[in-house]
């Protein structure tokens, strides 16, 4: 049962809003996820945000990432125009690109009653319905977490939590070319492959399915409801709307 909204506008932990993006730049989101928990842990906003999306081609390193494990000259990386960002995210090295679902959750901990190994094993959960209802079967692997078929992962988590606050998050191969994969040792390691659901059907996956799908078990694995927010359209300004409608100005610490 949906919560009454406060007169402050905003909502109980119960409730969180889903916002759907287009393809945005990595940099963008990450910006973004920054703010909204700069706001969070300045106590100017409480609502629990997760953001789907894909991202153009980018290579990440998490906290425990060294170029080490990218297998690939930086000349090539130039010519094929990816670029290799550092993030405080957990992990190693990992690819985004087209055809790969992104969620970033933006919640409470404490306040949404989870502890962090509960938290990334929903992530798992949730990973593992999507793939079900697009047709494919996959499980836990106890090499690293997130979501396998055999030796072969297809879904990877990555999260960082700052004052309770947790951002960055999970990442859904769908339908995304696996090639860039072959650039890097996946997450660390050189003893694994990587997989899609479109790849394990042998045939093309809509991202849109995958999407509601992900958006439907998010609400069932956390006993929450979730509230839709929709840009009024893409473009440079949809951080600013984003901002504008979850934090009250000056909600953003300089």
């Amino acid at each position: 049962m949906k919560q009454e909204r406060h007169d402050s506008g905003t909502v109980g932990p119960d409730i969180w809003y889903c916002i759907q993006l287009p393809a945005t730049a990595y940099q963008t989101a990450l910006e973004l996820q920054r703010s909204l928990v700069d706001a969070r842990v300045a106590q100017k906003t409480d609502v629990n945000i997760l953001l789907l999306l894909e991202h153009p081609r980018v290579f990440t390193l998490g906290r425990n990432g060294g170029r080490e494990n990218l297998i690939v000259s930086e000349a090539f990386l130039k010519k094929s125009g990816l670029s290799v960002v550092q993030v405080e995210r957990g992990g190693d090295i990992t690819y985004h690109g087209p055809g790969q679902l992104v969620g970033y959750p933006v919640i409470n901990l404490k306040t949404a009653g989870l502890d962090v190994r509960t938290y990334v094993t929903n992530l798992e959960e949730i990973m593992i319905r999507t793939a079900l209802d697009c047709g494919a079967e996959a499980g836990r692997n106890s090499k690293n977490r997130g979501i396998w078929v055999g030796n072969n992962k297809m879904g990877s988590i990555g999260i960082s939590i700052r004052h309770g606050i947790t951002f960055h998050g999970f990442a859904l191969n769908v339908n995304l070319s696996l090639e860039p994969f072959s650039w890097i040792n996946p997450c660390g390691m050189t003893d694994i492959g990587m997989t899609s659901i479109e790849k394990e059907l042998g045939q093309s996956v809509l991202m849109e399915k995958a999407r509601q799908s992900i958006r439907h078990h998010m609400e069932d694995v956390f006993a929450i409801d979730i509230m839709d927010f929709k840009p009024e359209a893409p473009g440079l300004d949809v951080v600013d709307r984003i901002l504008k409608k979850f934090c009250p100005a000056g909600a953003i610490p300089e």
